[in-house]
């Protein structure tokens, strides 16, 4: 078994830095189906939506950047360009949602998705005893 320079299994942590890309692409779309839905959000609860969309957005931008900086800390080069994101993402694309019942289902689809690839990383990075990438999914 080759080790990495943080001492943990270099396959195993390659292909955890993989899961992560996986994720940093998902929370890309996350994030802009967010941007969108702030900017265009109609409907009676708008006041309580615009608000809590921008929060929304502001929490997935920094751990977009952490996850990225994760990956690169695993000696990996994270994804960084749309095509990437949107041929690796699953978390669906919303596209001129302004119907607040909508940006809704949109957030709660997304967030289910987002969890599921969080769940996997933190069984692998468990496994592999890689404590910083399992620290960091724990506090998402």
């Amino acid at each position: 078994m080759q080790l990495n320079s943080l001492g943990l299994d270099a396959q195993k942590t390659a292909a955890l830095a993989g899961d992560l890309n996986r994720l940093l692409a998902n929370f890309q779309v996350y994030y802009q189906n967010l941007r969108g839905i702030h900017w265009n959000i109609k409907g009676k609860r708008f006041f309580d939506l615009h608000v809590k969309f921008e929060e929304l957005y502001n929490d997935a931008q920094l751990k977009v950047d952490e996850i990225a900086e994760r990956i690169l800390t695993l000696g990996v080069t994270p994804l960084h360009t749309f095509d990437d994101y949107t041929r690796t993402a699953v978390v669906p694309v919303g596209e001129n949602i302004a119907v607040d019942e909508n940006a809704v289902k949109l957030i709660v689809a997304s967030l289910t998705e987002l969890l599921k690839i969080e769940r996997v990383i933190l069984e692998k990075s468990a496994e592999i005893n890689d404590e910083g990438t399992n620290a960091m999914m724990s506090d998402f």
